[in-house]
């Protein structure tokens, strides 16, 4: 009777051990992929890529990376990005916002994708004035205290795009197409402390009352030639 009450103890212990593995393993996928391609990949041992017709794209880089990177130790360096990245993490979530990736110490982002809505540009926008604020709250401490600070640039894109998973190895959920190095250069062409954003996301947020636009005109944009570009403020 011991016996048998040892085995079944033993084989209770084993199903918690099991699941337990199992939510561990669903949570680990879930922080690499978006949920609902995660259960397509559970599903079905795959998932297809899929063509958005309009995804809106976010990129931001540091400016003053590079020379603080020269005068703070590399574990300074890292611990600032975390925090940087980390609070942008919980922004995107907030918005419904996805994250694509990180690009050394630039951020990528994207709203519309892979759940689709018609307010991701909007989103997009709004998470985008909480990244600046962040940055600029970060810039203000470490003036006061005297330490090197770096600031940040960000654009914003609308347009179709593919997104999927590449690889067999270390998964990553990303999306290509003409949208993304546009808001590439939405990023690289705008200033710092502002929100650059395509004429095309502006089609879609100019009747917007949350929001309010400065028109740059047509600026040169690499390998783009002149584009269409104005800042978004709140309105």
């Amino acid at each position: 009777m011991i016996g048998w009450l040892c085995e079944r103890v033993t084989i209770e212990e084993q199903k918690k051990q099991v699941q337990q593995a199992k939510e561990q393993a669903d949570s680990l996928l879930l922080n690499i992929l978006p949920k609902k391609v995660a259960e397509e990949l559970k599903t079905k041992g795959s998932a297809e890529a899929v063509h958005y017709d309009q995804v809106t794209v976010l990129f931001t880089d540091f400016k003053g990376f590079t020379a603080m990177s020269e005068k703070i130790t590399p574990k300074e360096l890292v611990k600032d990005l975390h925090e940087c990245f980390s609070a942008f993490d919980r922004i995107c979530e907030k918005y419904g916002v996805e994250k694509i990736k990180t690009i050394g110490d630039a951020y990528m982002a994207a709203g519309g994708v892979p759940g689709q809505n018609k307010t991701h540009a909007a989103d997009v926008v709004k998470a985008a004035f909480e990244f600046r604020d962040f940055v600029e709250e970060g810039k203000a401490r470490k003036i006061k205290a005297g330490l090197p600070f770096f600031e940040i640039r960000i654009g914003i894109h609308t347009g179709p795009v593919v997104a999927g998973i590449v690889g067999v190895k270390k998964f990553q959920y990303d999306i290509w197409g003409d949208t993304v190095n546009t808001a590439s250069r939405m990023e690289s062409s705008g200033e710092v402390g502002k929100v650059n954003i395509s004429e095309s996301t502006y089609a879609l947020l100019k009747d917007d009352a949350s929001f309010s636009f400065e028109n740059r005109g047509k600026i040169q944009a690499k390998g783009k030639g002149e584009m269409e570009m104005y800042f978004v403020q709140e309105g």
